[in-house]
C-alpha cells in the first residue's frame, strides 16, 4: 500500500516529459504521442504528460540526452530509433550512451522492415529491381531502417541504389515519393502500410520479421550473395523485435521505475488506446523490459568480425 501513496506524492501536480528523437509526424512521434496521452491514467497522482521532439542524428541526440542530461527523477522517459543498438555496437560517432544501462520500460511494438517502390514504376519483384541502375531511395540518414536496410541490400545482394539522405523524417520521404523526386522508400511496415493501402507504393523485399500481408515477399537474407551478408542482415533484423523502445534515464529511482513500468504495460493494454491505434493503423505489441534487454544484449554481443563489417 506504500507504493501508490509514494507514487502519488512523486507525481501529483507534476508533468511527465516524453522525449522523441524525431520531429512531429513520423512513426516514433506517433507512438510517443499515443503513450503520452494514456500513460498518466495509470500513474498514481495523475500527472500531466507532454511530448518533447528532439530530432537529429537518427535520434542519437535524443538517446544521449536521455542518458546523461535528463534527470533520473521519474519525470522523463523517451523513445529513439531501435537501430541505435546497432549504432552503439559499431561505435557510431556521437554515441555517448550505453543501452543496457537505461531503465527500460519495454517496447510498444515489433515490426517488419520493408523496401517499397513507387506504384507507377513497373518493378514487381526483387529480380526486377536488381536490374535497375541507380534506383533512387529517399532516407532519413544512416542509423535508421530507411537507410540501413537498402544500404545492406546494395552491399551484400547486388542492388544498385542511389541513397538520398537529406530528409529529416519519414513523412518528408513520402512527400518526395509523391513528388516523384525519389523512386523508393524503406522502413517500418507499419508506417508505410497506409501508403501501400492507398496505392502510392508497393512492397518488394522484407526482413525476417513478417506480418500479415507481406509473408510472401522476398527476404533480404535470402537475397544476400555471401554468408557474411546473411549474418549481418540477421543482426540488423534483431532490433526490429523492439521497434519502438521506451526507456527512462539510467539511475532512475527504483520506486519510480516500478511505477513507470507498470504504467507503460497497462497503457499498451488500454482498450481506448488500442482502438485509437487501430483507427490510426498503428500496431501495438507490448514487449517487457526484460525481453527488450535480451534483444539489446543479443545485438551488443556480436563477434568483432561482424562488428567490423557492419561498420
Amino acid at each position: 500500500a506504500n507504493a501508490p501513496s509514494y507514487g502519488a506524492s512523486l507525481y501529483d501536480g507534476k508533468t511527465v516529459t516524453v522525449v522523441v528523437g524525431y520531429k512531429p509526424g513520423g512513426g516514433y512521434d506517433r507512438y510517443a504521442r499515443l503513450v503520452a496521452k494514456y500513460l498518466p491514467k495509470y500513474i498514481p497522482g495523475n500527472p500531466g504528460a507532454i511530448v518533447q521532439n528532439m530530432p537529429g542524428a537518427s535520434s542519437v541526440i535524443a538517446a544521449n540526452h536521455l542518458y546523461s542530461v535528463a534527470k533520473p527523477d521519474g519525470l522523463t522517459i523517451g523513445t529513439f530509433n531501435n537501430a541505435t543498438v546497432v549504432a552503439q555496437l559499431i561505435k557510431v560517432e556521437g554515441v555517448r550512451f550505453h543501452l543496457t544501462k537505461f531503465a527500460w520500460l519495454g517496447s510498444a511494438a515489433s515490426d517488419a522492415v520493408i523496401l517499397t517502390v513507387r506504384s507507377d514504376l513497373s518493378y514487381k519483384t526483387a529480380d526486377d529491381l536488381r536490374k535497375v541502375k541507380q534506383f533512387v531511395i529517399g532516407t532519413t540518414g544512416p542509423g535508421s531502417s530507411t537507410h540501413d536496410f537498402p544500404a545492406l541490400l546494395e552491399e551484400f545482394a547486388g542492388f544498385d541504389f542511389k541513397l538520398v539522405s537529406g530528409y529529416s523524417s519519414s513523412a518528408d520521404v513520402m512527400l518526395a515519393l509523391e513528388r516523384k523526386e525519389v523512386d523508393g522508400r524503406a522502413g517500418s511496415y507499419d508506417s508505410i502500410k497506409p501508403f501501400i493501402d492507398r496505392g502510392l507504393v508497393r512492397p518488394i523485399i522484407r526482413n525476417r520479421t513478417s506480418a500479415p500481408g507481406i509473408e510472401k515477399l522476398a527476404v533480404d537474407e535470402n537475397l544476400a550473395t555471401s554468408q557474411k551478408g546473411k549474418l549481418i542482415m540477421a543482426v540488423n533484423a534483431v532490433p526490429t523485435q523492439i521497434y519502438r523502445p521506451f526507456v527512462a534515464p539510467p539511475g532512475t529511482a527504483k520506486d519510480a521505475i516500478k511505477i513507470l513500468r507498470d504504467a507503460f504495460a497497462n497503457t499498451l493494454k488500454d482498450k481506448e488506446l488500442l482502438a485509437e491505434a487501430e483507427k490510426g493503423k498503428i500496431t501495438v505489441d507490448y514487449v517487457s523490459p526484460e525481453d527488450a534487454l535480451k534483444v539489446v544484449a543479443e545485438v551488443l554481443g556480436q563477434p568483432p568480425d561482424i562488428v567490423q563489417t557492419l561498420a
